[in-house]
């Protein structure tokens, strides 16, 4: 073989090489932080978003986890659309942003509402932006019970329960709550509520006096939450960017990094979830629900 043959085959493989080396490094950058990565060199400010009822903490919660871990982010904007949800679900998420927040700067961006559960999360935030029109406070607790003893009764169909004590049944749709079931109910949402309050005190470092003084489920605007003390800046998503970048260091601009999406299966969407969905639907008719939720939207 010439050496001129041997020159064009070196040069080929050279570039082969190359090649291979550059569709390593996109699979990896496409699967570790989104298309708006690609190629870029600016600094990395994470998003997390949190929209509509907060049932299922887990999402969350590994979302931060990453961002907390991985050194490329500066910052995490944790963008709130919610009415609240679940008290458990709430409190695990609020745990999260607070034991990120004291590693790496956590601005909470409202959106069209940020309400009970919602102002819950984004309270453990080292800073708050809504809109001047956010709906937000809402500071209580919600607790539902369906009955449909009478309902029964109509139809002809009785219930027998045998039960070990006097509230192994205290909230079924079967019979109504005595004075007593709402007694001990009542001690309950009082002690999940001084919960509340003390994690907005502690979050947004207030006397918790002041916080006990709108924890009455009062629902409230951006503007007025910033009177309060409950929110520190009035201004957009964009203006939470801007206050990340000022409280991380940052200067220039920033590239957004968004979790990584899970590919859903077409079956899987279709039957597993559509089910899943329906029976999570028909048991929260009859469920007892303990909730850190705003009653003015659905949950």
């Amino acid at each position: 073989m010439s050496d001129k043959k041997r020159s064009i085959l070196a040069v080929l493989g050279i570039l082969g090489i190359v090649a291979l080396l550059l569709g390593a490094i996109l699979t990896l950058l496409s699967g570790t932080s989104g298309p708006s990565s690609f190629f870029s060199f600016k600094e990395r400010v994470g998003v997390v978003t949190i929209d509509g009822a907060i049932t299922d903490p887990e999402p969350i919660v590994s979302q931060l986890v990453e961002f907390k871990k991985d050194k490329a982010i500066r910052a995490i904007i944790l963008r709130v659309n919610s009415p609240g949800g679940g008290v458990g679900p709430s409190q695990e998420i609020y745990r999260e942003v607070r034991k990120t927040a004291a590693d790496k700067t956590v601005v909470a961006s409202m959106g069209s509402v940020a309400a009970s559960g919602g102002y819950y999360v984004a309270c453990a935030a080292n800073k708050i932006v809504a809109n001047p029109g956010t709906l937000t406070g809402s500071i209580g607790v919600l607790m539902e019970f369906v009955q449909v003893e009478e309902l029964l009764r109509k139809l002809g169909v009785g219930l027998e329960v045998l039960k070990s004590g006097e509230f192994k049944d205290i909230g079924s749709p079967h019979r109504k709550l005595s004075e007593r079931d709402k007694e001990l109910l009542t001690l309950l949402v009082t002690d999940i509520e001084k919960q509340f309050v003390e994690a907005v005190a502690q979050g947004r470092n207030l006397p918790i006096e002041k916080v006990r003084e709108i924890a009455d489920g009062r629902i409230l605007s951006g503007s007025q939450s910033k009177e309060l003390g409950l929110v520190d800046q009035l201004g957009n998503f964009q203006d939470a960017v801007e206050l990340a970048k000022q409280m991380s260091g940052v200067e220039g601009e920033v590239t957004l990094v968004y979790p990584k999406k899970a590919r859903a299966k077409f079956w899987d969407l279709i039957f597993r979830d559509a089910s899943e969905a329906l029976y999570r639907s028909f048991r929260g008719l009859l469920d007892m629900r303990l909730e850190y939720r705003w009653e003015g939207l659905p949950s």
